[in-house]
Protein backbone atom coordinates (compact mmCIF):
# COMPACT_ATOMS: atom_id res chain seq x y z
CA UNK A 1 0.00 0.00 0.00
CA UNK A 2 1.36 3.11 -1.04
CA UNK A 3 -0.36 6.97 0.63
CA UNK A 4 1.03 10.26 -0.62
CA UNK A 5 2.50 12.23 2.90
CA UNK A 6 2.53 16.13 3.09
CA UNK A 7 4.10 18.04 5.44
CA UNK A 8 2.97 21.92 5.51
CA UNK A 9 4.65 24.70 6.66
CA UNK A 10 4.56 28.43 6.01
CA UNK A 11 7.45 28.40 3.42
CA UNK A 12 7.70 25.01 2.08
CA UNK A 13 5.19 22.02 1.22
CA UNK A 14 7.27 18.43 1.43
CA UNK A 15 5.78 15.66 -0.24
CA UNK A 16 6.35 12.08 -0.35
CA UNK A 17 4.91 8.65 -1.23
CA UNK A 18 5.60 6.07 1.53
CA UNK A 19 4.85 2.82 2.66
CA UNK A 20 2.73 1.94 5.64
CA UNK A 21 5.68 0.69 7.12
CA UNK A 22 7.18 4.49 6.62
CA UNK A 23 9.69 4.07 3.82
CA UNK A 24 9.68 7.09 1.73
CA UNK A 25 10.15 5.78 -1.89
CA UNK A 26 10.12 9.55 -3.35
CA UNK A 27 10.20 13.00 -1.37
CA UNK A 28 10.04 16.46 -3.04
CA UNK A 29 9.47 19.88 -2.16
CA UNK A 30 7.15 22.85 -3.04
CA UNK A 31 8.15 26.63 -2.40
CA UNK A 32 4.86 28.41 -0.54
CA UNK A 33 4.66 31.94 -1.05
CA UNK A 34 3.00 33.88 1.08
CA UNK A 35 1.64 31.10 3.48
CA UNK A 36 -0.30 30.52 0.57
CA UNK A 37 -3.05 27.79 1.26
CA UNK A 38 -4.72 27.64 -2.18
CA UNK A 39 -1.36 26.75 -3.78
CA UNK A 40 -0.73 24.17 -0.83
CA UNK A 41 -3.61 22.73 -1.68
CA UNK A 42 -3.13 22.83 -5.49
CA UNK A 43 0.63 21.21 -4.87
CA UNK A 44 -1.44 18.44 -3.09
CA UNK A 45 -3.93 17.59 -5.52
CA UNK A 46 -1.15 17.69 -8.57
CA UNK A 47 0.85 15.12 -6.55
CA UNK A 48 -2.06 12.68 -5.95
CA UNK A 49 -2.43 12.79 -9.60
CA UNK A 50 0.96 12.20 -10.59
CA UNK A 51 1.18 8.90 -8.88
CA UNK A 52 -2.49 6.96 -9.71
CA UNK A 53 -1.53 4.18 -7.16
CA UNK A 54 -2.01 5.82 -3.93
CA UNK A 55 -4.56 4.29 -1.25
CA UNK A 56 -4.64 6.69 1.38
CA UNK A 57 -3.21 10.60 2.05
CA UNK A 58 -1.44 11.27 5.44
CA UNK A 59 -1.24 15.05 6.55
CA UNK A 60 0.49 17.19 8.56
CA UNK A 61 -0.52 20.83 9.31
CA UNK A 62 0.23 23.64 11.40
CA UNK A 63 -2.34 24.79 13.93
CA UNK A 64 -4.88 23.26 16.15
CA UNK A 65 -6.01 20.03 14.13
CA UNK A 66 -8.59 17.80 15.48
CA UNK A 67 -6.75 14.11 14.47
CA UNK A 68 -9.91 12.55 14.16
CA UNK A 69 -12.31 14.44 11.94
CA UNK A 70 -9.11 16.48 10.28
CA UNK A 71 -10.91 20.10 10.74
CA UNK A 72 -8.51 22.66 11.53
CA UNK A 73 -9.80 24.78 13.86
CA UNK A 74 -7.01 27.36 13.45
CA UNK A 75 -4.36 26.80 10.54
CA UNK A 76 -0.97 28.62 12.41
CA UNK A 77 0.62 30.29 9.59
CA UNK A 78 -1.78 29.47 6.94
CA UNK A 79 -4.73 31.16 7.86
CA UNK A 80 -6.75 29.94 4.68
CA UNK A 81 -6.94 26.83 6.75
CA UNK A 82 -8.97 28.62 9.60
CA UNK A 83 -12.00 26.65 10.88
CA UNK A 84 -11.19 24.28 7.46
CA UNK A 85 -12.46 20.81 7.23
CA UNK A 86 -9.11 19.73 5.27
CA UNK A 87 -9.83 15.78 5.41
CA UNK A 88 -13.33 16.29 4.07
CA UNK A 89 -12.11 18.57 1.10
CA UNK A 90 -9.41 16.22 0.53
CA UNK A 91 -11.38 13.15 0.22
CA UNK A 92 -14.20 14.74 -1.76
CA UNK A 93 -11.36 16.11 -4.46
CA UNK A 94 -9.69 12.72 -4.43
CA UNK A 95 -11.81 9.62 -3.06
CA UNK A 96 -9.05 8.77 -0.96
CA UNK A 97 -8.82 7.98 2.88
CA UNK A 98 -7.50 11.15 4.57
CA UNK A 99 -5.80 11.96 8.50
CA UNK A 100 -4.43 15.06 9.43
CA UNK A 101 -2.94 15.40 12.20
CA UNK A 102 -0.67 18.46 14.10
CA UNK A 103 2.88 18.83 12.79
CA UNK A 104 4.74 18.49 16.25
CA UNK A 105 2.44 15.94 16.94
CA UNK A 106 3.52 14.12 13.56
CA UNK A 107 7.25 14.97 14.86
CA UNK A 108 6.71 13.40 17.94
CA UNK A 109 5.11 10.04 16.66
CA UNK A 110 7.67 9.33 14.17
CA UNK A 111 10.19 9.88 16.99
CA UNK A 112 7.93 7.38 18.93
CA UNK A 113 7.59 4.87 15.81
CA UNK A 114 10.88 4.86 14.33
CA UNK A 115 13.73 6.94 16.21
CA UNK A 116 15.02 7.24 19.76
CA UNK A 117 12.34 7.35 21.92
CA UNK A 118 10.66 4.00 20.70
CA UNK A 119 10.76 2.49 24.44
CA UNK A 120 10.39 6.34 26.33
CA UNK A 121 6.91 7.01 27.53
CA UNK A 122 7.63 10.64 28.64
CA UNK A 123 9.04 12.99 26.53
CA UNK A 124 8.25 16.25 24.49
CA UNK A 125 9.28 17.74 20.84
CA UNK A 126 10.09 21.45 20.61
CA UNK A 127 10.15 22.75 16.96
CA UNK A 128 11.75 25.75 15.70
CA UNK A 129 11.00 27.48 12.80
CA UNK A 130 8.70 29.97 11.66
CA UNK A 131 7.41 29.67 14.99
CA UNK A 132 7.69 27.51 17.98
CA UNK A 133 5.74 24.45 18.17
CA UNK A 134 5.49 21.34 20.51
CA UNK A 135 4.31 17.76 21.34
CA UNK A 136 3.50 15.90 24.51
CA UNK A 137 3.83 12.47 24.79
CA UNK A 138 3.00 11.53 28.84
CA UNK A 139 2.39 8.28 30.42
CA UNK A 140 2.77 6.06 27.21
CA UNK A 141 0.40 8.35 24.90
CA UNK A 142 0.11 11.74 22.94
CA UNK A 143 -1.53 14.63 24.91
CA UNK A 144 -3.88 16.51 22.82
CA UNK A 145 -5.70 18.59 25.19
CA UNK A 146 -9.30 20.05 25.78
CA UNK A 147 -9.20 21.46 22.48
CA UNK A 148 -6.34 19.88 20.51
CA UNK A 149 -4.35 22.76 21.63
CA UNK A 150 -1.57 21.07 23.60
CA UNK A 151 1.76 21.57 23.42
CA UNK A 152 1.78 25.14 22.36
CA UNK A 153 4.97 25.70 23.88
CA UNK A 154 5.21 29.47 21.26
CA UNK A 155 2.88 31.06 23.77
CA UNK A 156 5.13 30.28 26.95
CA UNK A 157 6.71 33.52 28.21
CA UNK A 158 10.48 34.13 28.17
CA UNK A 159 10.41 36.92 30.43
CA UNK A 160 7.81 38.80 32.79
CA UNK A 161 5.10 40.80 30.92
CA UNK A 162 5.18 44.14 31.53
CA UNK A 163 2.67 45.84 28.71
CA UNK A 164 -0.75 44.66 27.31
CA UNK A 165 0.73 42.64 24.37
CA UNK A 166 1.81 39.64 26.70
CA UNK A 167 2.67 37.79 23.57
CA UNK A 168 5.32 40.17 22.89
CA UNK A 169 6.70 38.28 25.73
CA UNK A 170 6.12 34.71 24.42
CA UNK A 171 8.54 32.00 23.03
CA UNK A 172 7.39 32.78 19.59
CA UNK A 173 8.34 36.45 19.12
CA UNK A 174 11.35 35.88 20.41
CA UNK A 175 12.99 32.52 19.92
CA UNK A 176 12.54 31.95 16.56
CA UNK A 177 14.82 32.25 13.45
CA UNK A 178 12.51 35.00 11.67
CA UNK A 179 12.55 37.14 14.89
CA UNK A 180 16.68 36.52 15.02
CA UNK A 181 16.83 37.45 11.40
CA UNK A 182 15.19 40.60 11.96
CA UNK A 183 17.16 41.69 14.62
CA UNK A 184 19.98 41.23 12.69
CA UNK A 185 18.81 42.85 9.80
CA UNK A 186 17.48 46.20 12.28
CA UNK A 187 21.05 46.05 13.93
CA UNK A 188 22.91 46.61 10.10
CA UNK A 189 20.33 48.18 8.24
CA UNK A 190 19.77 45.15 5.94
CA UNK A 191 16.04 44.02 4.54
CA UNK A 192 14.88 41.03 5.96
CA UNK A 193 15.62 38.68 2.84
CA UNK A 194 19.08 39.81 2.66
CA UNK A 195 19.96 37.84 6.23
CA UNK A 196 19.94 34.11 6.36
CA UNK A 197 20.01 32.01 9.64
CA UNK A 198 23.04 30.42 8.36
CA UNK A 199 24.83 33.16 8.02
CA UNK A 200 24.58 34.38 11.26
CA UNK A 201 25.49 31.43 12.79
CA UNK A 202 28.50 31.50 10.36
CA UNK A 203 29.36 34.94 11.91
CA UNK A 204 28.97 33.82 14.97
CA UNK A 205 31.22 30.99 14.69
CA UNK A 206 33.57 33.49 13.66
CA UNK A 207 33.50 35.86 16.33
CA UNK A 208 31.32 38.49 15.40
CA UNK A 209 30.38 40.66 18.37
CA UNK A 210 26.70 41.05 17.55
CA UNK A 211 25.82 38.01 16.28
CA UNK A 212 27.30 36.41 19.58
CA UNK A 213 25.08 39.21 21.55
CA UNK A 214 22.17 38.39 19.18
CA UNK A 215 22.67 34.50 19.10
CA UNK A 216 23.06 33.93 22.67
CA UNK A 217 19.71 35.69 23.51
CA UNK A 218 17.95 33.77 21.16
CA UNK A 219 19.40 30.67 22.78
CA UNK A 220 18.98 31.84 26.13
CA UNK A 221 14.86 32.14 25.41
CA UNK A 222 15.18 28.75 23.97
CA UNK A 223 16.74 27.49 26.82
CA UNK A 224 14.03 29.40 29.56
CA UNK A 225 11.76 27.54 27.61
CA UNK A 226 13.29 24.09 28.31
CA UNK A 227 13.58 24.65 31.55
CA UNK A 228 9.47 25.34 32.71
CA UNK A 229 9.00 22.41 30.52
CA UNK A 230 11.73 20.24 31.85
CA UNK A 231 10.05 21.15 35.51
CA UNK A 232 6.53 20.96 34.56
CA UNK A 233 6.56 17.47 32.67
CA UNK A 234 9.53 15.56 34.25
CA UNK A 235 10.24 14.40 30.75
CA UNK A 236 12.94 11.98 30.10
CA UNK A 237 13.80 13.80 27.02
CA UNK A 238 12.93 17.40 24.82
CA UNK A 239 13.90 16.51 21.39
CA UNK A 240 14.86 19.70 19.29
CA UNK A 241 13.51 19.68 15.69
CA UNK A 242 13.69 21.83 13.13
CA UNK A 243 16.22 22.86 10.27
CA UNK A 244 18.35 24.89 12.80
CA UNK A 245 18.61 21.86 14.76
CA UNK A 246 20.72 19.69 12.31
CA UNK A 247 23.12 22.50 11.93
CA UNK A 248 26.20 21.06 13.10
CA UNK A 249 27.23 21.80 16.80
CA UNK A 250 23.77 23.30 17.61
CA UNK A 251 22.79 20.87 19.90
CA UNK A 252 26.23 21.55 21.64
CA UNK A 253 26.07 25.23 21.70
CA UNK A 254 22.22 25.02 23.02
CA UNK A 255 23.65 22.59 26.04
CA UNK A 256 25.99 25.13 26.95
CA UNK A 257 23.16 27.67 27.95
CA UNK A 258 21.04 24.50 29.69
CA UNK A 259 23.99 24.00 31.97
CA UNK A 260 22.88 27.18 33.29
CA UNK A 261 19.80 25.66 34.20
CA UNK A 262 21.14 22.49 35.36
CA UNK A 263 19.62 20.49 32.26
CA UNK A 264 22.30 20.30 30.08
CA UNK A 265 21.41 16.30 29.46
CA UNK A 266 18.04 16.87 28.73
CA UNK A 267 17.74 18.08 25.46
CA UNK A 268 18.20 15.41 21.86
CA UNK A 269 17.74 16.46 18.53
CA UNK A 270 15.37 14.24 16.66
CA UNK A 271 15.81 11.21 14.51
CA UNK A 272 14.51 11.81 10.99
CA UNK A 273 15.47 15.54 10.60
CA UNK A 274 12.82 17.32 8.04
CA UNK A 275 11.61 13.75 7.06
CA UNK A 276 9.83 13.40 10.52
CA UNK A 277 6.71 14.73 9.56
CA UNK A 278 6.07 13.08 6.89
CA UNK A 279 7.27 9.39 8.96
CA UNK A 280 4.67 11.18 11.92
CA UNK A 281 2.21 11.36 9.19
CA UNK A 282 2.33 7.81 7.80
CA UNK A 283 2.06 6.29 11.50
CA UNK A 284 -0.86 8.63 12.59
CA UNK A 285 -2.70 7.23 8.84
CA UNK A 286 -1.90 3.81 10.44
CA UNK A 287 -3.53 4.21 13.65
CA UNK A 288 -6.64 5.59 11.48
CA UNK A 289 -6.97 3.08 9.24
CA UNK A 290 -5.77 -0.21 10.99
CA UNK A 291 -8.25 -2.79 9.40
CA UNK A 292 -6.94 -1.49 5.88
CA UNK A 293 -3.09 -1.55 7.28
CA UNK A 294 -3.61 -5.20 8.96
CA UNK A 295 -5.32 -6.61 5.57
CA UNK A 296 -2.09 -5.46 3.53
CA UNK A 297 0.94 -6.54 6.23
Amino acid sequence: MKIAAFDIGGTALKMGVATTQGVLLQTAKAAIKHSDGDAILTQMLNWVTLHPDLEGIAISAPGYVNPHTGFIEMGGAIRRFDHFAMKAWLVQHTGLPVTVENDANCVLLAERWQGKAAEVNNFLVLTIGTGIGGAIFCNGQVVHGARFRAGEFGYMLTERADSRRVARHSMNENCTLRTLRQRYADHYGLAFDEVTGEAIFDAYDAGNAACRRLVDDFLNGIATGLYNLANVFDPHVIFIGGGIAERPGFMDLLRTHLAWFGIAEIADVVSHGNRAGLIGAVYHFRQQYPSAISNIE
